[in-house]
């Protein structure tokens, strides 16, 4: 990381890539309005240095005469142009359009730049000023040099809590066929036959058939018995088809932290902003 001290190191030398490529020469020199740490760096690239561009230099280092910075030419030369208001600032939506460019997160960015007594990053939405190279005005040289313009202001800082949603598994379920052997009742009718001897004494009618065969002789009749037994048969037919399918339930779940805000008191002075006598 580039302090406020080398920023004098830093302006009108070269800055190169982890390759070794001269990417052009570092022109001014952005600070952070709420750390005052060195932000941004642009660059003066394209043919007679007719192009600015902006490098993050967080991670940046001073080697020997110049300033290599952890990305490639071609990125560096690709960033998206952005216009710096009067005041030598950054908007919001600008340093966005830089952080995608650059692939950093806005989120980590935000995060980190808002825990009390670290550095790191700029907070997301903060601007940063411009510090030109010695070549402006006297002013310029005066940030050059590393001195702050005097501020009698104290800034008061808040962590705000963001709340998202995370997508995880939490639990599964599937559908398994297997065959059970059941016991199954039903009542059929079946029918058997029986013998019955029937007797009929001798009449007119039948004289003449009693006395058809032999006087006295031996002899057999037989009838053949006949009965019904219940036979089965089994046969396999489709009853239902069955499938999985989900849908999703929308719940209200209430989520509770811990965030830290700083409050400012003041001394020697009255409620009407006086000064206490």
């Amino acid at each position: 990381m580039i302090t406020h001290e080398q920023i004098p190191t830093v302006l009108d030398h070269p800055v190169y890539d982890t390759n070794g490529n001269k990417i052009g020469d570092a022109k001014h020199v952005f600070l952070d309005d709420t750390t005052g740490q060195p932000e941004w760096v642009s660059v003066k690239t394209g043919l007679f240095g007719t192009s600015e561009s902006f490098v993050p230099i967080h991670d940046a280092s001073i080697v020997e005469d110049h300033l290599e910075v952890p990305y490639a030419k071609d990125t560096v030369k690709d960033a998206p142009n952005v216009d710096v208001d009067a005041g030598g600032h950054l908007s919001e939506d600008e340093e966005h359009i830089l952080y995608e460019h650059y692939h950093i997160e806005w989120d980590a960015v935000w995060q980190q730049a808002n825990r009390p007594g670290e550095g790191g990053w700029a907070r997301a939405g903060t601007t940063g000023t411009s510090v030109p190279s010695g070549d402006e005005t006297d002013a310029s040289a005066t940030a050059v040099s590393g001195t702050a313009r005097p501020d009698d202001a104290m800034t008061r800082s808040e962590e705000r809590m963001h709340v998202g949603v995370e997508r995880r598994e939490a639990g599964r379920a599937r559908l398994r066929k297997y065959v059970v052997t059941e016991e199954v009742q039903q009542t059929v009718p079946v029918r058997h036959e029986e013998v019955r001897v029937e007797r009929e004494p001798i009449t007119d009618e039948n004289r003449d058939a009693a006395l058809s065969g032999p006087e006295i002789t031996d002899a057999e009749h037989e009838v053949i018995l006949h009965e019904e037994r219940p036979v089965t048969q089994t046969e396999t037919v489709p009853v239902e088809r069955v499938r999985m399918s989900t849908e999703e339930h929308t719940e209200e779940e209430t989520v509770r932290g811990q965030v830290r805000k700083e409050r400012i008191d003041t001394e020697g002075v009255d409620d009407e902003g006086g000064r206490d006598t």
